[in-house]
C-alpha cells in the first residue's frame, strides 16, 4: 500500500474506516483531573493479624510468614509489541468474560488528541466494553504521567472495577507502566529495563493474581506489517491531523521540550517537515517538500520497528524474571493480512485469528478464572 501524499481523509473519516485495520484501541470512562494532576492516596492492602502458634517449648510464636498473605484479585494481562492486536483480543476476551473492563496501559494513548497518530479504537469498535485510560490526560495541563502516577491512579480504578465484582483487563504495550502498577514494591528510581541493570533486579512478588497473554508474532513479518500499517494510518488522516496539530502554537514551543503526546511517534518526525513548511501555507507537495515528507514517513517507520523492538526485548526480560507470560504466536494472522485485499472482514484472516490466538486464549483465561 502507498503513502498518500496529500491526504484528504479527515480525523472523522477515521472512525468510520478503522474497523478494516488492526491497531491498539481503547476508550475512557476516568473522571476528568484538575489542571494540575492530583495525587490521590494508594490504597492500603488490607492484611490481618497472623495467628499465634505455640512452640515446643510452650513459647508463644507468631506465624510472621503468613502475616502479609492474603488472597489476590484476579486480573487478565495483555501484552505484546505495538500493533501486535492486543486491543482486538481484550474486546474479544472481555466481550466473552464480562462483566468486564479494560484499563489502558498505553502511555501514548493515556493523552488527549491524535487519536490516528496514536491508534485510539474508535467508539463503535469497543462494543459497550467499559475502558479507562484513554484520552484524559492533557499534556499541557498535567504534564507527562510517571509510571508512579500511573500505578497510584489505575489501582483506584482498578479497586472500584473489582468492588463492582467486574474483571479488570490491563491492556497495553508501555511495559514501565505494566511493571510499575503490578509490582509489590515498586522503586520509581531504578529502571529494570535498562540493560545495564542486573536482571535479578526485576521483581515477581506481584500484587494481583495475573494471568498473562503475551501476543507475538516474528520480528521480520512484524516490521512488514508495521510498515504498512503506517501507510494506512497515512491514509486514514493521520498527516491532515498532524497538521492541526502544529498549525496551533505548538511550532513555536522548544523543540527540545518533548513530554507526554509530543513523544507520540510521528510528532517528532513531522516537527522538522511542518517547521520547514509550515501548514496552511502550502497546498499539495512539490517535488522538495514530497521529499522532506517521504524522509519523515520513513523515519516513523523505523522508529515504530525500534520501538516493537525494544518492547519484545522488555518482554522476555519479564518472563526471564518469573513473569509467567502465556505466549500466542500472531505470526500467521499478520502474513495473512499482509496479503493484497486481505483484511479483518475476511472470513479466512478471522479463521487465523481464531485457531491461533483467540481459543488458545479463551481457554486460558476459562481455567484461570475458574480456579
Amino acid at each position: 500500500m502507498k503513502a498518500v501524499l496529500s491526504p484528504t481523509t479527515t480525523t472523522a473519516n477515521f472512525h468510520h474506516h478503522q474497523q478494516h485495520f488492526f491497531s491498539p484501541f481503547f476508550s475512557s470512562s476516568l473522571p476528568s483531573f484538575s489542571k494540575r494532576r492530583r495525587r490521590r492516596p494508594i490504597l492500603a492492602a488490607c492484611t490481618t493479624a497472623a495467628p499465634a502458634t505455640v512452640s515446643s517449648s510452650g513459647v508463644q510464636q507468631h506465624n510472621h510468614h503468613h502475616r502479609h498473605q492474603r488472597k489476590k484479585d484476579k486480573m487478565i494481562v495483555i501484552m505484546g509489541a505495538t500493533g501486535t492486536g492486543k486491543s482486538r483480543l481484550s474486546i474479544d476476551l472481555a466481550t466473552r468474560f464480562c462483566p468486564c473492563e479494560i484499563v489502558n496501559s498505553d502511555k501514548m494513548q493515556v493523552y488527549k488528541g491524535l487519536d490516528i497518530t496514536t491508534n485510539k479504537i474508535a467508539f463503535h469498535d469497543r462494543r459497550e466494553v467499559p475502558h479507562h485510560f484513554l484520552g484524559e490526560f492533557d499534556t499541557d495541563e498535567v504534564g507527562e504521567l510517571s509510571p508512579s502516577e500511573f500505578r497510584e491512579q489505575a489501582e483506584l480504578t482498578i479497586s472500584d472495577i473489582i468492588s463492582r465484582k467486574r474483571t479488570p483487563f490491563l491492556v497495553g504495550g508501555s511495559n514501565s507502566f505494566v511493571y510499575s502498577l503490578l509490582v509489590e514494591e515498586y522503586d520509581p528510581d531504578s529502571d529494570v529495563f535498562n540493560g545495564l541493570v542486573n536482571s535479578n533486579s526485576v521483581s515477581s512478588e506481584l500484587r494481583y493474581d495475573c494471568c498473562f497473554l503475551w501476543v507475538d508474532s516474528s520480528l521480520p513479518v512484524l516490521y512488514e506489517y508495521l510498515d504498512k500499517r503506517v501507510d494506512v494510518m497515512l491514509d486514514l488522516g493521520m498527516f491532515r491531523e498532524l497538521a492541526e496539530f502544529f498549525d496551533s502554537d505548538e511550532l513555536d514551543r522548544d523543540s527540545e521540550i518533548r513530554a507526554g503526546l509530543r513523544k507520540a511517534i510521528g510528532v517528532p518526525e513531522f516537527q522538522k517537515y511542518f517547521k520547514k513548511y509550515p501548514p496552511g501555507k502550502y497546498k499539495g507537495l512539490d517535488r522538495v517538500r514530497g521529499g522532506a515528507y517521504e524522509e519523515a514517513v520513513r523515519e516513523i517507520k523505523e522508529n515504530t520497528r525500534q520501538l516493537a523492538k525494544r518492547q519484545i526485548g522488555k518482554i522476555m526480560r519479564l518472563r526471564r524474571a518469573g513473569w509467567d507470560l502465556r505466549r500466542l504466536d500472531a505470526t500467521a494472522m499478520f502474513r495473512l493480512l499482509l496479503m493484497d485485499g486481505s483484511d479483518e472482514d475476511d472470513s479466512d484472516w478471522r479463521s487465523v485469528w481464531e485457531r491461533h490466538v483467540l481459543e488458545p486464549s479463551v481457554n486460558i483465561v476459562k481455567r484461570f478464572l475458574e480456579e
